[in-house]
């Protein structure tokens, strides 16, 4: 049992014991430094069960855990903090459980309530960049928390396959090609028809220039360009199923698809499931007509399908055209309508895309719980913030987006010229050194993306990203490095759980941070946020450090001192490397 479990049930036993009445839960902060104590109780949000002075509820409630918990040896009360001096023996006992557990902080997924949680959702006409990574860290990494918090998980994504955008690279490809393919350019196939999309809009806006020079509007020039009504014919011709359109289609999107998996495979994320929008593209419209009979929706004079939300603090939102055709939130309504069938153990799903469709999801939400699916209730949309770098805003029309590919080579080529200028790796095979630059730039890539808030909006630097002092990738994995090395050099057992010896400050702040791993994994999984195990993993690594400055670890002269200490260095190690994992990132044994 750890020491905040042992003196949170002594908290509700001795406030229902003292006044009669329960409280849900006990809040808990560190004790400040100047004050005597190891874990100090918050008293102030106890007066809504009980009104009262602070200070005298304090002092009641040290009194009864002194005398009903042996391992709390004295107390003191600070205007409403209760400050808890606990005996040595109980951090043993609480770290000897600790260190015996091999999945510490990890809950065994139930088999019911599973989540699924989609992320990536890319459009086939380019490669994917920048804002994508962000998508895909933050998707893996949500997942991969919420299943160590005890829940199964699926991961998947919705492809979006169809569409004026795809059509724009295919007529593209088909007018200035020349046939060219991935194998006979040497290119990923999904830039090769990114660079097909970027061509369309150079020749569309040649075309407008030469409308507009012959005397119509820019509006004008953009509606009558030759390439967008040759683009917009063949979108007809797709959605008709002609076969020749289809056929490049087909061919086209097959060589994006395997660049997408180039890309994820070296991002080191993975997918249970894909859906294709141009599967799903026409899913909602039954849901639809459902809910007019329902009356969850309505029906304007031109034959439109409308849904009013003004009383929900909302507007009207249109579900379906008035010539019967579907808009995106009719797909969206279909798509998690048909995933609640394929998934039938699911009851949350949580959605990864940027703040700009905030309000699309609150709508999409709301109109699920009205047309009474249960399920709504669960729907999450873990919004994320934008990326930008130093040099500016990404457009992909224009090339000008910062390809991920190329991002992850250049996290490899930085870390590979600071490694270099520091001159550490003697003794290292060119495989083993190249394998280090890549496993510290990614790591130092998804630390710096993941290590803040999602709803913020990120400014991205690479360089500054692979420092290896502060709160960085790098300088974690350099930690998790230098313990593999403590370990390698204690050449003794060091598995017997150690008692009766007196604890060295820097000792007891390190259990205390070691014990709030598992808790920390399930607030992470609440607020789906990364954030809060990337930044729990840098504090654990501070309080490491400080304590590895401050007290000698295998030139520790008692035996069980040593002993203990070899074993807090793994466990922090185990502990760097468990939370690594949730946030996709490798850690190496040297470095």
């Amino acid at each position: 049992m750890s020491i905040q479990t042992l003196i949170e049930s002594a908290v509700k036993k001795g406030f229902s014991s003292l006044y009669e009445t329960e409280i849900p839960s006990v809040e808990f902060q560190s004790t400040r430094k100047e004050f005597e104590g190891d874990i100090t109780v918050v008293v102030f949000p106890m007066l809504r069960y009980k009104k009262g002075n602070p200070v005298q509820i304090g002092n009641d409630l040290g009194n009864y855990i002194v005398e009903n918990v042996q391992e709390v040896l004295r107390f003191n009360v600070v205007k409403g903090f209760l400050n808890l001096v606990i005996e040595d023996g109980l951090y043993l006992n609480s770290f000897s459980s600790i260190a015996k557990n091999d999945t510490y902080g990890f809950v065994t997924p139930s088999e019911e309530n599973a989540v699924l949680v989609e992320y990536s959702s890319p459009n086939t006409n380019k490669p994917l960049h920048l804002g994508h990574v962000r998508n895909n860290l933050l998707g893996y990494s949500v997942a991969e928390i919420i299943k160590a918090s005890g829940k199964k998980v699926y991961k998947t994504q919705i492809i979006n396959d169809r569409g004026i955008h795809i059509c724009k690279s295919m007529l593209a490809w088909q007018r200035y090609g020349a046939g060219e393919t991935p194998e006979s350019t040497g290119l990923k196939g999904d830039k090769l028809v990114g660079n097909y999309y970027v061509k369309f809009d150079q020749e569309y806006k040649k075309e407008i220039s030469e409308l507009v020079a012959k005397g119509a509007t820019e509006e004008e020039a953009k509606k009558q360009a030759p390439l967008i009504i040759a683009a917009q014919q063949m979108l007809l011709k797709w959605e008709a199923g002609d076969e020749e359109v289809v056929a490049l289609w087909k061919m086209m999107n097959s060589w994006v698809y395997a660049g997408f998996d180039a890309t994820y495979k070296n991002l080191g994320v993975n997918f249970d499931s894909y859906y294709y929008e141009s599967n799903t593209y026409l899913l909602g419209k039954d849901n639809i007509e459902e809910g007019l009979k329902n009356g969850v929706f309505f029906k304007k004079e031109d034959g439109s399908v409308w849904i009013d939300l003004t009383d929900d603090g909302l507007d009207e939102k249109i579900v379906l055209r008035s010539d019967g055709t579907a808009v995106y939130m009719t797909q969206d309504i279909g798509t998690a309508i048909q995933r609640s069938k394929d998934y039938p153990d699911v009851n949350g799903m949580v959605y990864t895309v940027g703040n700009e469709q905030d309000y699309h999801f609150k709508v999409l939400f709301l109109i699920l719980k009205k047309l009474g699916y249960s399920w709504a209730d669960e729907l999450f949309h873990l919004s994320y913030g934008m990326v930008d770098l130093p040099s500016g805003k990404m457009k992909s029309r224009e090339g000008t987006v910062v390809d991920a590919d190329e991002l992850m080579l250049e996290m490899t080529d930085t870390a590979r010229a600071l490694s270099q200028d520091l001159g550490k790796l003697d003794g290292y095979s060119d495989a083993e050194k190249e394998s280090l630059y890549k496993t510290i730039g990614l790591g130092a890539l998804k630390y710096y993306i993941l290590k803040v808030d999602p709803k913020k909006r990120i400014l991205f630097d690479p360089k500054e990203s692979v420092d290896f002092q502060g709160n960085t990738g790098p300088f974690i994995q350099y930690t998790y490095a230098r313990i593999q090395s403590i370990l390698r050099k204690a050449t003794f057992d060091y598995s017997k759980a150690v008692k009766g010896i007196e604890l060295h400050e820097k000792e007891k702040e390190l259990i205390k941070i070691i014990e709030n791993y598992p808790e920390v994994i399930q607030l992470a999984a609440k607020n789906h946020s990364p954030a809060l195990i990337a930044n729990y993993t840098y504090d654990l690594v501070k309080e490491f450090n400080s304590f590895y400055q401050n007290v000698s670890i295998l030139g520790e002269e008692n035996q069980d001192k040593k002993v203990l200490r070899v074993q807090l260095s793994k466990k922090v190690s185990d502990i760097i490397k468990s939370a690594f994992s949730l946030l996709g990132i490798n850690v190496p044994k040297k470095m």
